[in-house]
């Protein structure tokens, strides 16, 4: 192999953040400037991240206690805006919620379920590690 075609971590580094810049002013919500693309592309990555987290919380909460599909739909929803495939499914999940006429989740059931998930997730740290 040549020295001109191995490519050290820095510039292959390098590339992958040009290309995403590159990326995201072509997809992005028309920044102007490079700046302004690497702050949207940081918002994706913590946006997808946290919906991860969410989403697997979610899946944890279907066999043990909490709400578990209201905390998929919030994961999901955190994705929804960058995974196209996370809008079909939580149009699915949406559909097994109980929620009113025009498809709305309620408040309280949100409020309650996320109280649920703080206190039962809270319990099972100290339980875990703090006793």
């Amino acid at each position: 192999m040549t020295k001109s075609s191995h490519h050290g971590p820095r510039e292959r580094l390098e590339k992958l953040e040009q290309a995403a810049i590159e990326a995201e002013f072509e997809t992005g919500r028309q920044e102007e400037t490079v700046a302004e693309a690497k702050r949207h592309i940081l918002v994706r990555i913590g946006r997808v991240t946290l919906g991860i987290v969410v989403l697997f919380a979610g899946l944890l909460m279907l066999p043990l206690p909490g709400p578990g599909l209201v905390t998929i739909a919030a994961g999901l929803a955190l994705l929804a805006s960058d995974v196209p495939y996370a809008r079909k499914l939580l149009e699915n999940v949406r559909k097994r919620l109980p929620a009113d006429s025009e498809g709305n989740v309620s408040r309280p059931v949100v409020i309650g379920g996320l109280v649920v998930s703080v206190i039962t997730i809270s319990c099972s740290m100290w339980w875990t590690f703090f006793r």
